[in-house]
């Protein structure tokens, strides 16, 4: 921490009017988008990178723009944003049966006031975990070199590229998705066999999207990935299956479904775990060092304007402030139910746990967002927690019951309790990624936190109708009015499951804690292989693996040795850094433009209440387009990475 005892320059301007409205305008295009994405795939996409972009592109009309304000656009736009993963836990009231829809102001409320609880709770980690560390932060390194191209005299021609770039991938991505709706070329390949008595499968979704998240997170990530799929599929499948008669595609999708998932959950469980553990020490020397920031500017002096976070005093009043609504929010959502039996004491109760691991998981997200970017969310690791302490806690009240509709009450509750918490991981996730950039670019740290409030007060606005959209237009698996076309929802559909296991006292604890045996392995194999200097191969990585289909998993190690072998190509160009920023921007658009079209899909699918209603050929189609599907992919990937090389020399 630095101080002053005179006055700082004028500093620039960076929360405008117009940066805001922007921000917003953004955001309604990136939530959508995530939204869509996260219900589709599990996975959710940073974005920050396009969020500048399309910011700089805008804003350099306009002759007073400058690179803080465009920072603050891109904060707005990134919290909102990520604020969308709130779809990990919500759909799961769809999948018990307890709501059918999603109401407008709770699913909103939910989402703002955990957001603001976890911008509130990220303030001292800033100090922690952003410039008392040397945490790579992968996506907010990249956001800032962006900012400072484009801010540079010469930036006009690489910021237009880099737009170039990106509507690129997402007029390539959305075509494909196109394509595919038009039955075309096939969406996704699957097949299981036999291996002796035992059963296993392989699949894949031809997805522009997951190539572009495996470019994202890289090779680390996407070879821990890929050695999750390979226990699961490689091992405990066959393990699983042995003997295990019925129809194939059932017995593989059943076993999958109801004992390796769980496994995959004791993995990622223990990953977060051993992440708090680490950074205990940092967290609390954060705190320390902001309660010494406000002595300092109570006693006069002048903190650096890149030392000025909201005073702690706020951040604790604004804490406050969001206990009132949390617990009206709880005591209307649980009216006429078992917990009104208790209401004040199992309510009050509920605020603490919320505050207490809500604190929790702020820290071992914004770890983890640094350690390997926000692309590849610990969220869905560490939701896992939070719904097995919020269900145990009903247990240890309630105990176990009989009575269906006393127990669906209960575990709605839980997964109620659990959304909240989430919005406070979601956010937490995000924050610490833009206050990075801020701090590579010269922000004003409070100014930033303001302006993430804003972008979760944005995104709550904007999540519960395109929820409600997609729920009309697909609907979740496993829900009670699943269509065929339903969306997997993965992380939703898992949090639901602990939920029911642990209320209902048939969650088989052998499964979980299989999977926190292999969590420890794979733990320490990574510290070994950390010690070594070698490539590291992230726990929760290797969980994620484990845990989702492999339809969704597969293609996002192919998109990281693309990105591995583009990074290699872009540091032998004159220019590498520009280079390797436009590799990152293609693989934005990819996400960008898959999840856009299937947002206006979904639309479409609503208007005409037809599944398929682009189909322009039948089921006689299938086989031509299963062929299709394969060349038509990675031609497509082969022109948009060729051109963005052309572009980037």
């Amino acid at each position: 921490m630095q101080a002053s005892t005179t006055p700082a320059a004028r500093p620039l301007a960076e929360l405008t009017i117009r940066g805001i409205i922007l921000g917003g305008l953004i955001t309604v295009l990136f939530t959508a988008a995530n939204v869509y994405l996260g219900l589709k795939v599990g996975l959710t996409f940073a974005t920050s990178i396009p969020a500048a972009v399309i910011s700089m592109a805008i804003l350099r009309f306009f002759k007073d723009a400058n690179i803080l304000e465009n920072n603050i656009v891109q904060t707005i736009a990134s919290a909102a944003g990520t604020l969308a993963a709130i779809i990990f836990v919500l759909p799961g009231l769809i999948l018990v049966g307890w709501w059918t829809g999603f109401p407008y102001w709770t699913t909103a409320a939910v989402c703002a006031v955990g957001g603001i609880l976890g911008v509130m709770f990220s303030v001292p980690l800033r100090r922690a975990l952003v410039t008392g560390s040397d945490l790579p932060y992968p996506e907010g390194v990249a956001a800032a070199e962006v900012l400072k191209v484009g801010a540079a005299e010469d930036g006009d021609e690489e910021n237009a590229k880099g737009l170039r770039v990106i509507i690129l991938g997402s007029v390539v991505s959305a075509g494909f998705a196109l394509l595919a709706a038009m039955k075309l070329v096939a969406g996704e390949a699957v097949k299981n066999f036999r291996i002796g008595g035992s059963a296993t499968g392989a699949s894949t979704s031809f997805s522009m999207a997951l190539i572009g998240v495996g470019h994202l997170v890289g090779l680390s990530v996407g070879a821990a990935m890929f050695l999750g799929m390979i226990i699961a599929w490689g091992g405990l499948m066959p393990y699983l299956t042995s003997g295990v008669p019925g129809d194939l595609d059932k017995v593989v999708s059943t076993v999958f479904r109801s004992e390796v998932r769980f496994i995959g959950a004791g993995t990622i469980g223990v990953a977060a775990i051993w992440t708090l553990l680490k950074i205990l020490g940092p967290i609390i020397g954060g705190i320390r060092s902001a309660m010494a920031a406000s002595r300092a500017r109570q006693a006069g002096s002048i903190l650096d304007l890149t030392e000025r976070d909201l005073p702690i005093g706020i951040v604790g009043l604004s804490i406050l402030g969001t206990l009132p609504p949390i617990a009206y929010l709880l005591w209307s959502f649980s009216a006429g139910g078992p917990i009104h039996d208790h209401g004040f004491a199992v309510i009050l109760g509920t605020i603490l746990y919320i505050l207490v691991i809500g604190i929790v998981i702020a820290a071992v997200c914004g770890y983890m967002a640094g350690l390997i970017g926000a692309s590849n969310s610990p969220v869905s690791g560490v939701g896992i927690l939070a719904v097995l302490g919020a269900s145990l806690l009903l247990v240890a009240i309630y105990g176990h019951s009989t009575d269906v509709a006393r127990t669906n009450a209960l575990i709605a509750y839980a997964l109620f309790t659990t959304a909240i918490v989430f919005s406070v991981a979601t956010i937490s996730n995000d924050n610490l990624q833009d206050l990075k950039t801020g701090q590579l670019v010269g922000a004003t740290p409070w100014k930033q936190q303001f302006a993430l409030v804003l972008g979760v007060i944005f995104g709550s606005l904007v999540i519960p109708p395109v929820l409600d959209l997609l729920n009309t237009a697909f609907t979740f698996q496993g829900a009670p009015n699943a269509k065929e076309t339903a969306l997997a929802a993965p992380q939703a559909a898992l949090i639901s499951s602990l939920a029911k296991g642990v209320l209902g006292g048939d969650l088989d604890w052998r499964l979980i804690g299989v999977g926190a045996g292999i969590g420890v392995v794979v733990i320490f194999l990574d510290e070994m292989l950390g010690r070594a200097g070698k490539m590291r191969l992230p726990p929760l990585g290797v969980g994620m693996g484990i845990y989702l289909p492999m339809a969704l998993t597969l293609l996002i190690p192919v998109g990281a040795l693309i990105g591995h072998f583009y990074d290699k190509w872009a540091r032998r160009q004159s220019n590498p850094d520009f280079a390797e920023r436009m590799g990152t921007l293609a693989a934005t658009g990819l996400i960008v433009g898959e999840s856009l079209f299937g947002v206006a899909f979904a639309g479409i699918v609503g208007a005409s209440g037809k599944d398929a209603p682009l189909a322009v050929v039948g089921a006689s189609f299938e086989t031509i387009a299963l062929f299709a599907a394969p060349v038509a992919f990675a031609g497509l990937i082969w022109l948009l990475y060729n051109r963005t090389k052309a572009m980037a020399r």
